[in-house]
């Protein structure tokens, strides 16, 4: 998918509608010059709702929608006949869209599931008609409730991808091959950095037909969580990985301080990062003879380890075994 059409965050002004008034209707027909009052209720104005979506997987439908607007609702009839509800309005969004408040940032609900639903901006209530106010002391009311205003808030919505496994790693670590050898995604793969503009999705099939999703994050740089480079825009996407996969190519200066450095930026942008589940895998590793990855072996941090070449496919068995047996332990 083209970097522009990957869309994960947008601010849109939401509008629900306005609840239909009451009616202050007296009972006239042949038998009934002056009957009692039967002024039937308003409708509720047209709700905002927040709808899951598997079929998505951006939130670029909604870029250039500023404004959602809800229907107003029909106002009260005769025979305490109660107005129409406005029509309400669905936005389709992905799974793992977060939804927040604008002004104050804080994080309102969180779509996960397919079908769930959320009214993040409810429509007014209709207002009562002159039939709800009789009494046995007031039975001519000639009064009516206007219909409530509808409610207007400008919401945030942010995108954080769902998947079991993150890949984490500078640029040029060779993420983007890994994931177009083991699913059927077809990242951009070239020799510069950042040929990943936008988080890829791949689907990877395990034994006896079960499988587990993989995301491909834009690289990573020193000082991403401060703003550097790329990365930070998509730092988020990784919060609701599992596992994460620290790959670091073989011929890098050093490996250990690579992945500290990796280790870092994601502590930084959230702590809570820190405590997910890690395997390192040194990539390119068919530049590597025996001798070589039992030395560079002794050196790596004390976490799961393992080379792997996804040209050669070298090693993709057992990682996938790796990540297979962390996800079952989560």
């Amino acid at each position: 998918m083209a970097s522009s059409n990957f869309i994960d965050y947008v601010k849109i002004c939401c509008r629900s509608g306005k609840g239909g008034a009451g009616s202050a209707h007296f009972k006239r027909d042949k038998l009934s010059a002056k009957g009692g009052p039967d002024g039937g209720n308003g409708g509720r104005g047209g709700h905002i709702i927040i709808r899951g979506n598997k079929q998505f997987w951006t939130l670029i439908h909604l870029k250039y929608r500023k404004h959602v607007i809800g229907k107003p609702g029909v106002n009260g009839g005769k025979n305490e006949l109660t107005g129409a509800e406005g029509e309400d309005v669905f936005l389709d969004v992905p799974l793992g869209t977060v939804i927040k408040n604008a002004e104050t940032g804080e994080v309102e609900f969180e779509i996960t599931d397919e079908g769930q639903s959320l009214i993040i901006v409810p429509g007014g209530k209709g207002g009562r008609g002159n039939s709800m106010f009789k009494s046995s002391t007031h039975q001519t009311p000639r009064y009516a409730q206007p219909g409530e205003d509808g409610k207007e808030e400008w919401k945030i919505l942010e995108l954080k991808l769902l998947a079991d496994v993150g890949l984490v790693g500078f640029p040029n670590a060779g993420k983007s091959t890994l994931l177009s050898v083991v699913s059927a995604a077809r990242p951009a793969i070239a020799d510069y950095p950042f040929t990943t503009l936008v988080p890829n999705l791949g689907i990877v099939e395990y034994r006896d037909h079960r499988s587990f999703v993989m995301a491909d994050i834009p690289g990573i740089i020193e000082g991403a969580s401060d703003g550097k480079g790329i990365g930070t825009r998509f730092l988020r996407h990784i919060e609701r990985n599992a596992t994460l996969l620290f790959m670091i190519a073989a011929d890098a200066d050093d490996i250990n301080k690579e992945y500290d450095i990796l280790l870092s930026e994601l502590g930084k942008y959230n702590p809570e990062l820190l405590h997910k589940h890690r395997i390192l895998a040194i990539t390119k590793s068919d530049m590597l003879d025996d001798e070589l990855k039992e030395e560079i072996g002794k050196t790596l941090p004390d976490i799961e380890s393992i080379f792997i070449s996804a040209i050669q496919n070298d090693g993709i068995t057992k990682l996938k075994d790796m990540i297979w047996n962390n996800l079952e332990h989560d």
